[in-house]
C-alpha cells in the first residue's frame, strides 16, 4: 500500500478527489427523493424503482409539494453537501482541521436548521463555534468528513482520526458518530491513494476501532464491528437486493447507516450502483447514498454518472469540482 501511495500521480489524486465530491453530491440529491420513506413508500412514489432523477431538474419533487419546511427540488442537494462544503472552506482557510473553524462554517449552514436534525439544531441554538458536543450518535459527522480524507494521505492514520474528531465535535460527540466519521475519512483517503476496495474496508474498520478510544459508550455495538459484520453478510449474497437490504439493514439507526454505505461502496465498487441501491431502500437514503457515493466514486471515478452530476451542477450554485481540487492541492 505504501508503494502505491508514493507512486500515485498528482493528476490521479485530483481526479479522484473531484469524483469523490461528485459521487457525494449526486448521491445526496438522488437519495433525497426517497429520504425517510419505507421501501413500500418508495415503490408507491416510484413504481419501477428509482433509476436516477425523476422529474424536471429544478422543479419540486412531487412528494415534497406540500412540505411545510422546504419544497425540495429535483437535483437539489441537502445538508450532506452543504456541510461538506463548510468543512472544505474551513480546511482551505486553515490548511488543517480545527473544530472552532468547522463550527464557524457550520453556523452558516441552513439546510438542517430545524428541530428534526437534533444535533445540528442544538448547535445552532447555542450558536457557539467553540462548542464541543459530548453526545449525538447520528451520521451528521460522517456525512461531512470527505474533505478530511482528501487532505491527509492514508498513511497518516492518527491525523485522519484526530481531524475526523475535530470535524465531528461541534455537533456530534458520541462514540458511534466519531468512529463513523473516522471510518469514512480513512476510507476516502485510502481510495484516493489508489487502495483496493479490500484495503478501504480493512483500514476503515481499523480507524473506527482506534476512534472508539476517544469517547466511551454504553452501547453493545460498535461502528467497527457493525461495518465488518454487515460487509461480511452482504458479501456472501449473489446479488444486492433492495428488499433484502430493507429487511435486514434498514438505515434508520447509527448502527446501520455508515456501515451500509461503506459496505455498498466496497462491494459494488460503483458510485452509480451504490447510490441507486441506497435510494431504493429508503430511510436515511440521502446520507447513505452520499457517503457511499463519495467512497465508491473515489475508488473508481469512471463509475460517476456524469448526466446525474450535470443535473446537480445546474440546479445548485456550487463549484464542487473546483472545491475538491483545491482541497486536494493541500494533501500531504
Amino acid at each position: 500500500m505504501r508503494s502505491q501511495i508514493l507512486g500515485i500521480a498528482a493528476l490521479d489524486i485530483q481526479q479522484r478527489a473531484i469524483a469523490c465530491f461528485r459521487g457525494l453530491s449526486t448521491g445526496d440529491a438522488i437519495g433525497k427523493q426517497s429520504e425517510n420513506l419505507t421501501r413500500t413508500d418508495v415503490l408507491h412514489w416510484y413504481p419501477k424503482g428509482i433509476r436516477g432523477f425523476h422529474g424536471v431538474p429544478g422543479q419540486i419533487i412531487p412528494r415534497y409539494s406540500g412540505n411545510s419546511k422546504h419544497k425540495w427540488r429535483v437535483g437539489e442537494t441537502t445538508d450532506d453537501t452543504e456541510q461538506t462544503i463548510a468543512v472544505s472552506r474551513a480546511i482551505l482557510r486553515d490548511r488543517r482541521v480545527l473544530h472552532t473553524s468547522i463550527g464557524q462554517e457550520l453556523l452558516a449552514c441552513s439546510k438542517s436548521a430545524h428541530s428534526g436534525a437534533k444535533s445540528m439544531w442544538a448547535f445552532k441554538q447555542i450558536g457557539d463555534p467553540n462548542r464541543i458536543a459530548m453526545d449525538g450518535d447520528g451520521c451528521g459527522a460522517a456525512m461531512r468528513v470527505a474533505p478530511v480524507g482528501i487532505l491527509y494521505s492514508s498513511h497518516r492514520l492518527n491525523d485522519l482520526i484526530k481531524s475526523a474528531y475535530e470535524a465531528s465535535i461541534p455537533t456530534h460527540g458520541g462514540q458511534l458518530a466519531i468512529s463513523a466519521a473516522a471510518a469514512v475519512a480513512v476510507a476516502v483517503s485510502v481510495a484516493l491513494d489508489g487502495g483496493s476496495a479490500e484495503e478501504v474496508l480493512t483500514r476503515s474498520v481499523q480507524a473506527a476501532k482506534v476512534a472508539e478510544g476517544l469517547r466511551s459508550s454504553h452501547r453493545l455495538v460498535t461502528i467497527a464491528s457493525a461495518i465488518q459484520d454487515l460487509h461480511d453478510n452482504l458479501s456472501r449474497l449473489r446479488e444486492l437486493d433492495p428488499d433484502y437490504l430493507t429487511h435486514r439493514y434498514f438505515p434508520d439507526r447509527p448502527e446501520t447507516k455508515v456501515p451500509l454505505a461503506i459496505s455498498l461502496a466496497v462491494i459494488t465498487k460503483s458510485a452509480e450502483k451504490t447510490i441507486l441501491l441506497a435510494a431504493n431502500i429508503g430511510g436515511d437514503a440521502d446520507s447513505v447514498a452520499s457517503i457511499g457515493g463519495a467512497i465508491a466514486g473515489t475508488l473508481d471515478p469512471d463509475t460517476i454518472n456524469q448526466d446525474w452530476f450535470d443535473v446537480v451542477d445546474s440546479v445548485n450554485d456550487y463549484d464542487l469540482s473546483g472545491l475538491a481540487s483545491s482541497v486536494a492541492t493541500l494533501r500531504n
